[in-house]
C-alpha cells in the first residue's frame, strides 16, 4: 500500500522532532552541569534583548533588582501550587527562601549557553507543533497517532514552564527528578507516535513471552538508573552550593548513598541488558530491525560506562555530565523503540 505524501511529511517531522529532543537534553544538561540556568533572567528575550549581551556595558539600568522581583514572584507562584497540592511546609520554605534575594552576576558565557538552549528548545517545540497539526492525517487510520501528538504538544509546555522552576528554587529536591522522567516520556510518546505511524498496515506476530518480560524489566531498570542519576546530580549541586563550586574532588563523596545505589544499579543494567541481547540474538535474525536495536542500546551502554567512569574519577567535567545524561535517555529510547517493534516490526519482523 502506498503512504500518502501527508503522511510521509507526517512521519519525517515526527522523526526530526524525536532528533530534536535528544539535542534539547543535551543542551539542558550542558546547561544544568555549568550552572547556567539564570544566565538568561527573563523570558522570552534574554536582558530584554533578542540577541542577548556579550559584556555587562549592554545590561539593562538595574537589572539584577528588576529580574529578581520576577523570580521572587514565580517562586511565590509557584508556593500557591504546593499548597493547593497538600505540600504546605515545603511552600512555606520556598517563601522563606532567602538564597533568592541574592542577584545573579552576569556571565556572558553562562548566557549564551541558556540562549543556545532556549533557540533549540523553541525550534523543537515548533516541531512538535507540526507534527502535531500532521498528525491528523492519520485521524482515520489511526487516532491515537493525531491524540498522543497533542498530548506531547501539552507535555513540552508543561516541561518548559517546569524547567523555568528548577532553575528558580532548589528547595524542591524531587523537581529535577520529575523534570527527567517527564523528558523521557515526552521522548517515548514521540518514538510511539512514529513507530504506529511505520508499522501502520502491518501484520503483528509472535514472540516467546520471556522476551516481552526481560525487555519491560530492562527498560525497567533503565527507568529506576535515571531516576537514581537525577538524584545523585540534586545531591551533588547541594554539595557544589555548599562549597561554593570549589573543591570539586569532593563533591561525589558528599553525595553518599544515592551514589553507590546509582552505581549497583548501572551493574544491574548491563546485566539484564547482557541477557536480553541474547535473548534477540537467539530470537531475530542478525539482519532484522530488532538486533540493530539491540546493538545500539548495548554500545550507548559501553558509551555510558565510560563516561560514568570519567565523571568519578576526573572530578564529574560538565561535558562529560550532559554526555552521560544522553547516553541514559539513548539507552531508555532503544529498549522502549525495542519493546514496541517485537509486536510489530517495520521490516516485519524477522526470526531464526
Amino acid at each position: 500500500m502506498r503512504t500518502s505524501k501527508s503522511k510521509i511529511r507526517f512521519q519525517k517531522f515526527n522523526l526530526a522532532t524525536v532528533i530534536l529532543l535528544f539535542v534539547l537534553i543535551l543542551a539542558g544538561g550542558i546547561v544544568r552541569s555549568t550552572g547556567s540556568g539564570m544566565g538568561c533572567p527573563d523570558w522570552p528575550k534574554c536582558f530584554g534583548m533578542y540577541v542577548p549581551p556579550t559584556n555587562s556595558a549592554q545590561l539593562p539600568k538595574d537589572y539584577k533588582q528588576k529580574y529578581l522581583a520576577g523570580n521572587l514572584a514565580k517562586n511565590q507562584h509557584f508556593a500557591k501550587t504546593l499548597d493547593v497540592f497538600g505540600y504546605t511546609d515545603l511552600a512555606k520554605r520556598i517563601r522563606e527562601d532567602k538564597s533568592i534575594l541574592v542577584p545573579e552576576e552576569f556571565n556572558a558565557a553562562k548566557t549564551w549557553t541558556e540562549y543556545i538552549n532556549r533557540v533549540i528548545g523553541e525550534i523543537t517545540g515548533i516541531f512538535c507543533l507540526l507534527t502535531a497539526i500532521f498528525a491528523f492525517s492519520y485521524r482515520k487510520e489511526n487516532k491515537l497517532i493525531p491524540v498522543l501528538s497533542i498530548l506531547n504538544l501539552l507535555l513540552i509546555g508543561f516541561q518548559a514552564w517546569l524547567g523555568s522552576i528548577v532553575v528558580s528554587t532548589n528547595l524542591v529536591p524531587w523537581v529535577v527528578t520529575v523534570h527527567m522522567l517527564l523528558a523521557m516520556a515526552i521522548v517515548a510518546l514521540a518514538i510511539i507516535t512514529y513507530h504506529l505511524a511505520r508499522v501502520h498496515g502491518r501484520p503483528k506476530f509472535t514472540v516467546n513471552p520471556i522476551t516481552h518480560i526481560i525487555t519491560l524489566l530492562t527498560l525497567l531498570i533503565s527507568i529506576l538508573q535515571i531516576a537514581f542519576g537525577s538524584e545523585v546530580r540534586e545531591k551533588i549541586d547541594a554539595v557544589a552550593g555548599h562549597l561554593q563550586g570549589g573543591y570539586r574532588d569532593d563533591w561525589i563523596s558528599g553525595a553518599g548513598a544515592i551514589f553507590e545505589r546509582h552505581r549497583d544499579v548501572a551493574i544491574l543494567v548491563l546485566i539484564a541488558n547482557t541477557v536480553l541481547y541474547a535473548l534477540i540474538r537467539r530470537t531475530f535474525s542478525r539482519h532484522s530491525l530488532q538486533q540493530q536495536i539491540m546493538s545500539f542500546v548495548f554500545l550507548m551502554i559501553m558509551l555510558q560506562i565510560v563516561s560514568g567512569i570519567i565523571l568519578s574519577y576526573w572530578s564529574l567535567p560538565p561535558a562529560a555530565q550532559a554526555i552521560h545524561l544522553v547516553l541514559a535517555t539513548l539507552v531508555f529510547s532503544g529498549q522502549f523503540y525495542l519493546m514496541l517493534n517485537l509486536y510489530r516490526s517495520v521490516k516485519g519482523g524477522i526470526h531464526t
